[in-house]
C-alpha cells in the first residue's frame, strides 16, 4: 500500500515517511506541489499540506484527484470552520490539525484505507453491500452487475463531487480495458434506470456527481 506524503516541513515530513514505513507502508515523500501530479496515480491515500512552498495545495487538489480518486488527509495549522470546509470542498476526506501525534494519523489512515468489503456504504437512502454487489434503495434490494456496482459506489463514496468521465473510466474499467467515454454515459444509465428516484446528477461537458442526500 503506497501512501503520497506531500509536506515541505524536512523535520515532520522525515518523521512521517520512517514511521508510515514502519507501518507497513511504502511512503513517497514530495516537499512542494510540482512533482505531484507524476507520482499521484502510484498511490492508494494521499496525505497533503496545505501550505506548500509553491501556494495552498488546495487549489490543485482537484487537478490531482482527476487523475485518480484517493482518500486525501490534509495536514494544516489552518484550524478555522472555513478552512476545514474548504478542504472537503476541495476532494479531501479527511482534515488533521497540526500539532498532531502519528498514531492518531495513523487511525485515520487505516479508517480511510479500509476495504468497502468490511461493512455497508451509506448516502442518504442508498446502502450498499460489496460483499453481493448489491444496492438497497429505501428498503428495498436492487441487483447490479460488477461495473454498475463499482461505478455507483465510487460516486458514492464522495457524493457531491464531481468525477469526469475519464477518471471513472480509469477506476472502474481500469487502463488495461479502456473503452470510450460513452461507455460511462451507458452504465450511468443502466443504473438511473434500476435506481429510478437516485440523483446521479450530469455535469454538462465534464462528467457525473452524486446528490449529497442520493435522492
Amino acid at each position: 500500500m503506497t501512501i503520497l506524503l506531500i509536506e515541505d516541513d524536512a523535520e515532520l515530513g522525515a518523521g512521517l515517511r520512517q514511521f508510515l514505513r514502519q507501518q507497513g507502508y511504502d511512503c513517497l515523500w514530495l516537499r512542494d506541489g510540482g512533482e505531484v501530479a507524476a507520482h499521484w496515480r502510484q498511490a492508494e491515500l494521499a496525505i497533503l499540506d496545505r501550505q506548500l512552498p509553491d501556494g495552498d495545495s488546495l487549489l490543485l487538489l482537484p487537478q490531482w484527484l482527476a487523475l485518480k480518486a484517493l482518500p486525501v488527509i490534509v495536514l494544516t495549522a489552518r484550524v478555522e470552520l472555513d478552512d476545514r470546509v474548504a478542504g472537503l470542498e476541495a476532494g479531501a476526506r479527511d482534515y488533521l490539525a497540526k500539532p498532531f501525534a502519528h498514531v492518531e494519523l495513523l487511525a485515520r489512515v487505516r479508517a480511510q484505507l479500509r476495504p468497502l468489503g468490511e461493512g455497508q456504504l451509506a448516502c442518504g437512502d442508498l446502502k450498499l453491500f460489496p460483499a453481493r454487489q448489491a444496492a438497497a434503495w429505501r428498503g428495498g434490494e436492487v441487483a447490479l452487475t460488477r461495473t454498475e456496482f463499482d461505478l455507483l459506489a465510487m460516486l458514492a463514496r464522495m457524493p457531491g463531487r464531481v468525477f469526469t468521465r475519464d477518471e471513472l473510466l480509469n477506476q472502474v474499467w481500469g487502463y488495461q480495458h479502456f473503452p470510450s467515454t460513452r461507455t460511462v454515459d451507458t452504465h450511468v444509465l443502466q443504473l438511473r434506470q434500476k435506481l429510478p428516484d437516485i440523483r446521479i446528477e450530469t455535469v454538462r461537458g465534464v462528467g457525473y456527481r452524486l446528490s449529497e442526500g442520493a435522492a
